[in-house]
């Protein structure tokens, strides 16, 4: 889970703790069924936590979940963050991104759920991967690795690929998820300006391991 600064006292962690037990229950809720109409005494009784303890962190069901996708999505981003601290080069930060991605739909599936659910509304957030990855496209356009003119407008191409990869990954998962990742993520450098063997090369590059 996402880390804010440690409480400074018991009554501070527990608070915290009640806190994050009903965002954990609404993050499964979504991961599940996707559906935002359970009743707060339902959700309160997933977490573990007194009915009357949800008005002492959320007004609503709508802020509870809100607050739930919110810390799948900075979740998501400080995964991919940790796997691709020692790289540099933009375009291979931009495929890194597209490969661990596939990859999650197996070792972080409850993410990936929520992410292909609700992700559309969060392609130009300021949590998760959204300003990491509108990061990485300025430094390219700027150091003219990418073409594109546009870093916004770029970052709409980037996620919308990214959440048809996240449900290609999770309604076929027959198919080879590891090629499916670099195939789309070549197509993706070649549209952000790179030659053709240059995006080939750059997709096929080792990358980090999920596991550690």
């Amino acid at each position: 889970m996402p880390t804010t600064a440690p409480p400074r006292n018991r009554f501070e962690r527990r608070r915290a703790e009640t806190r994050q037990a009903l965002v954990r229950a609404a993050r499964q809720i979504l991961a599940e069924t996707g559906d935002t109409s359970a009743s707060i005494q339902a959700i309160a009784e997933r977490a573990d936590v007194g009915f009357g303890s949800f008005y002492n962190h959320f007004e609503s069901k709508t802020e509870l979940f809100d607050a739930a996708v919110t810390d799948a999505l900075e979740e998501f981003g400080q995964v991919i963050d940790e796997r691709v601290e020692d790289i540099d080069d933009p375009a291979e930060l931009v495929a890194a991104g597209f490969r661990l991605t596939a990859r999650m739909a197996d070792s972080h599936p409850e993410l990936m759920r929520i992410l292909r659910d609700r992700g559309l509304a969060h392609i130009h957030s300021d949590r998760g991967l959204a300003p990491r990855a509108l990061r990485d496209l300025e430094i390219g356009i700027a150091s003219g690795r990418f073409t594109c003119g546009n870093a916004t407008t770029a970052l709409s191409a980037l996620g919308g690929t990214l959440l048809s990869l996240v449900a290609l990954r999770l309604d076929r998962p027959d198919l080879d998820g590891d090629e499916a990742a670099s195939d789309l993520a070549e197509m993706v450098l070649r549209m952000l300006g790179l030659a053709a063997d240059d995006a080939h090369e750059v997709t096929r590059r080792p990358l980090p391991d999920l596991a550690r």
